[in-house]
């Protein structure tokens, strides 16, 4: 009787230097895309993108006619993205860099690549800062496709920025395996809150990630401060959208909590929402409704639960309602 075969392997080094050096090589390429808004010519070679990816399967799935191809216009991604997933699919291995990893991860979630998705969260986990956080938390929230630039994540058709709940934009995370990079960046900003505040990262946020800040209990920052952070926001969002700022605010101001205010404080924001609407009138009224009959549970448009990074204050007290 015949014995079985027996598998056996050569070195898998010089394998996987052999097909690296195929990468973006016109060599017996038989595929040219055309990426990012660069519109920089990227060679491949259709066999080997096919049977690694059923994204580039379907996307190839008809037979090249005579002659030289047309281009595959891919004008979504970035062209140093798109380089390094050609690199995962050709070589099992990618070169992540901290400036370009977001926009391979978006790639990843894009053309359905699990473990090169798996291999950027990492990444991006090990080098969290403050700089990159709110960018990495807009990946977390709905796979970019929550940001201010009217085009989300490639071919990705999002709703407007003002239809979309906290609840839509945490769906696609789940569903795109991005949940825990949205609660590690939630997790970090609520411990760095000042700082992150300061970022042009911050100012860029979507009305969904922002609205998932501001419900958190955890962050470290006054209320205040984050009521001047929240008029910063809507000023760049109102700036790129060519929209009022009270209506790109409109989904987010609800979620601050002006009852934990001072009155000198209220009054304040009272007199500048005069001059540079961004808060409804009523949410006004509704924390003065606090002050004046001195109990917290009857603001019904003004929460009352106080943050880890509230500052005392002497009305605190009648609230009764503290941080949980």
């Amino acid at each position: 009787m015949e014995t079985p075969g027996l598998i056996v392997h050569g070195e898998a080094a010089p394998f996987s230097t052999a097909l690296r050096s195929l990468v973006n090589n016109p060599l017996y390429s038989d595929v040219r895309f055309v990426v990012g808004q660069e519109r920089q010519e990227v060679f491949a070679h259709r066999c080997l993108l096919a049977c690694r990816c059923n994204f580039f399967q379907r996307l190839l799935g008809s037979e090249p006619g005579p002659g030289v191809p047309s281009p595959v216009v891919l004008s979504t991604v970035p062209a140093e993205a798109f380089l390094a997933v050609l690199e995962f699919l050709y070589t099992n291995s990618a070169k992540l860099h901290r400036h370009s990893v977001l926009e391979v991860l978006t790639a990843a979630v894009e053309y359905g690549l699990e473990e090169l998705r798996e291999l950027c969260l990492q990444f991006v986990m090990k080098v969290l800062d403050v700089e990159l956080v709110c960018e990495a938390l807009q990946v977390g929230v709905a796979g970019q496709a929550c940001r201010w630039s009217p085009c989300g994540g490639p071919g990705y058709m999002a709703p407007p920025v003002s239809t979309r709940p906290p609840s839509f934009c945490s769906q696609i995370a789940v569903s795109f395996g991005l949940g825990p990079l949205q609660e590690r960046c939630v997790a970090f900003i609520e411990a760095h809150s000042q700082e992150t505040l300061r970022t042009r990262g911050f100012l860029e946020l979507s009305a969904p990630a922002l609205l998932l800040l501001l419900r958190s209990d955890k962050l470290c920052v006054d209320e205040a401060e984050l009521v001047l952070a929240a008029r910063s926001w809507a000023r760049v969002g109102a700036a790129v959208l060519e929209r009022p700022a009270a209506e790109v605010a409109a989904p987010v101001v609800r979620e601050l909590r002006l009852a934990l205010l001072a009155p000198a404080e209220l009054s304040a924001l009272e007199e500048q929402n005069r001059r540079e609407p961004l808060i409804p009138v009523e949410q006004i009224v509704e924390a003065w409704k606090c002050h004046a009959l001195r109990r917290g549970d009857v603001a019904r448009g003004a929460p009352c639960r106080r943050r880890r990074g509230t500052l005392p204050r002497e009305h605190h007290r009648f609230l009764d309602l503290p941080f949980k």
